[in-house]
């Protein structure tokens, strides 16, 4: 390909010398050279500033080489701009998720379509209420199971197992603050009478015990004392004053259902004794348990 230039005018500075230079490669550019001619035909061995003088001017058609996905990146973002994901680029292209990624990563991200309103419902009653059906099922059928595996106890076995429950939840004594007293409180009704029928098996008389209300204050008091004493059988009015936790409003409470009915405090009148002889019981069962397995505890 021969291109005719102009004739150069003599240039006078150095800055006019880079402008004819300019505006020669754009005219050889626009007449279809590829760079290296129009560095020959120019004698311009610098690339940098051949790149500066020829920026922004497109390359002519027969210096493209020819891509094979050149089709497959149109269509990639003509889906993209349908609203699809990468998945269902690719999925519909047969190309790889990256390649589907260089593609269309400049273009908006496509809103995310929710399901509609029946299909959630649809999922709901069809799929999900189902499983948790069948899953609550399963759970209660476990602990059917488990429950009839304890069977009745015995005097012994109510001993033990009051011992390790009130060394688990109840009142005990400090080196740095003697406390001797047998004092519970707890908000599980059953723990409660288990509770009660050992102090029963222990001979504490019902007379010794007072019972407390401890519940915050914004529940309903009056129906929560009238469930513990039908529970414990005393009359509300043999309750001792309850005891109200003032209302947090930066505490997200959970337990404020109207089955939410506080805990109830049990008190042992003249404990002292009683409570030194628990807390003796207790080191004798890891004392015994010790023994039984070996000092490295092993059977």
């Amino acid at each position: 390909m021969t291109t005719h230039l102009p004739p150069r005018p003599t240039p006078t500075t150095p800055e006019d010398t880079e402008a004819q230079l300019r505006e020669q490669a754009i005219a050889l550019r626009r007449a279809g050279l590829s760079r290296r001619q129009i560095r020959d035909e120019l004698k311009l061995w610098n690339n940098d500033k051949l790149n500066r003088f020829l920026r922004n001017e497109p390359p002519p058609e027969w210096t493209r080489r020819p891509n094979a996905k050149d089709d497959l990146r149109a269509k990639a973002r003509a889906l993209r701009a349908e609203g699809k994901t990468y998945d269902q680029i690719q999925e519909a292209l047969g190309v790889s998720r990256s390649s589907v990624s260089l593609w269309v990563r400049d273009l908006p991200r496509p809103p995310r379509r929710k399901p509609p309103g029946d299909r959630q419902e649809y999922m709901e009653r069809e799929y999900w209420a189902p499983r948790r059906e069948q899953r609550e099922l399963e759970r209660q059928a476990v602990k059917e199971g488990a429950t009839a595996e304890v069977g009745r106890m015995s005097e012994r076995e109510l001993f033990l197992i009051g011992v390790a429950l009130y060394w688990s939840e109840g009142a005990k004594d400090k080196p740095y603050s003697r406390r001797e007293c047998v004092t519970l409180i707890n908000s599980d009704p059953g723990l409660v009478r288990v509770y009660l029928a050992w102090l029963d098996l222990l001979g504490v008389d019902r007379s010794a015990l007072r019972f407390r209300l401890s519940i915050h204050e914004s529940a309903d008091v009056a129906t929560a004392e009238r469930f513990w004493a039908d529970l414990v059988g005393v009359p509300v009015a043999d309750l001792q004053r309850p005891s109200l936790k003032k209302h947090n409003p930066k505490t997200r409470r959970l337990n404020t259902s109207a089955q939410y009915t506080g805990c109830l405090v049990i008190k042992v009148l003249g404990g002292a004794d009683l409570y030194r002889r628990i807390e003796g019981w207790w080191y004798g069962i890891v004392g015994g348990t010790q023994a039984r397995s070996g000092p490295t505890g092993s059977p």
